[in-house]
């Protein structure tokens, strides 16, 4: 445990150092465009905050090659050759991003940088052999060199987009990121101490240097941003969570008389974890088809503009999706965790929606002070008396 909080300390501390002297070299070539009409910032901001994200995950992973325990999780080869395929991935992802950021680029060649990068890690041995599952559901299957590769580069693209489509806000993304980091990190140290495999290690110390990724930008990226993330760290957060996922989703081979619920858990934690940002996602995508405009077009119409739109400020807003993300996720670990019935996920599910409408409430219960008030100056300006006690100065 204490070496995965170094990972995290080390990661965040070279990632919070490092934002100040990107900030200027974005200022400097020009990486700081004009505020477009579906911007929710009122002035100019410079991206590329994932040149420092990189930075702190090239220092935490040099760290982790360093470290007993972790060092020799990541070597163990059941995941491929680890610091190179991150290395390598996260370099090609964020050169993409650099390119976009800086000097626009077409959705198509972003794509196609996303879909390399899913290759580069299924190259390098990263990628997902299996699917856990009951044995009454026929037991885990193993996936053959084509369907693996594909279902590893498809995990990758979809999640590499969901982030990309919910960063639109000062520290929604980095944040959001964060919780389904440190909830896919939670759900890692319960498993490893039953399980054997480097894998779930592996795990652990990825998402334990995305934490730190995190943290170590936030403090520069919360309301009022000094910087942006943009495509360069969005993406690079995007890929190192795809990369969690993938490892976690094959951490341990499923054995009989397991609850359903605990077996199935690296099936749905993903989905968990990625519950919010994936289903924006997917609205975008129905929202933009339907229209007759490609999937990639941006628009207002995000889960973080309806809640501006409804009133609620920046940082409100924010706070209202991490305490969405983080009751979900952290919800499915806990109760795979207790063993429960599979029938309380899709409960989960209801009570998670009802939060989120709750957080909402606010908003309506200032309209009924509103009208209360309104009403009530009504009753005074109808009376001298409560009129004068209403105008006269104290």
């Amino acid at each position: 445990m204490k070496e995965y909080l170094l990972l995290a300390l080390v990661t965040a501390a070279v990632t919070y150092l490092l934002v100040p002297p990107v900030r200027a070299f974005a200022l400097r070539i020009g990486a700081a465009p004009e505020v477009r009409e579906r911007d929710v910032h009122k002035v100019p901001t410079p991206r590329l905050g994932g040149l420092a994200m990189f930075g702190g995950m090239a220092a935490g992973l040099f760290m982790a090659t360093q470290l007993p325990h972790v060092g020799g999780a990541i070597s163990s080869g059941q995941t491929g050759n680890t610091v190179i395929a991150l290395l390598a991935a996260g370099g090609l992802i964020v050169l993409t991003g650099f390119l976009d950021d800086w000097l626009g680029m077409d959705a198509l060649v972003k794509f196609g940088g996303q879909v390399a990068s899913g290759g580069i890690l299924v190259y390098f041995g990263m990628n997902l052999p299996f699917l856990p599952l009951p044995q009454s559901w026929g037991g885990s299957t193993g996936l053959d060199g084509n369907l693996r590769t594909v279902l590893t580069i498809l995990i990758v693209v979809v999640v590499i987009n969901a982030v990309n489509f919910v960063d639109g806000l000062d520290g929604l993304a980095a944040g959001i990121v964060g919780i389904a980091a440190l909830a896919t990190f939670a759900y890692s140290i319960v498993l490893s101490q039953t399980s054997s495999g480097s894998r779930i290690n592996v795990t652990a110390a990825v998402t334990a240097i995305l934490i730190g990724m995190c943290l170590g930008f936030l403090p520069h990226n919360f309301n009022p941003a000094k910087i942006f993330m943009g495509d360069t760290g969005a993406m690079l957060l995007g890929l190192l969570l795809a990369t969690s996922l993938v490892t976690v989703t094959s951490s341990v081979e499923p054995v009989a008389g397991i609850n359903k619920f605990p077996v199935i858990l690296p099936l749905v934690l993903p989905i968990a974890v990625m519950v919010l940002p994936l289903a924006d996602l997917i609205m975008a995508v129905v929202r933009r088809t339907s229209a007759g405009l490609s999937p990639f077009h941006p628009d207002r119409g995000h889960l973080h503009h309806r809640l501006l739109d409804l009133g609620h400020s920046q940082r409100r807003s924010v706070l209202i999706m991490y305490a969405w993300t983080f009751l979900f996720a952290f919800t499915i670990v806990g109760l795979s965790i207790g063993g429960v019935p599979l029938i309380l996920f899709p409960l989960t599910i209801l009570l998670a929606v009802a939060v989120l409408v709750l957080m909402a409430l606010p908003k309506l219960r200032s309209r009924q002070d509103a009208t209360r008030y309104h009403r009530s100056v009504g009753a005074h300006a109808a009376s001298p008396t409560r009129h004068r006690d209403v105008t006269t100065p104290r």
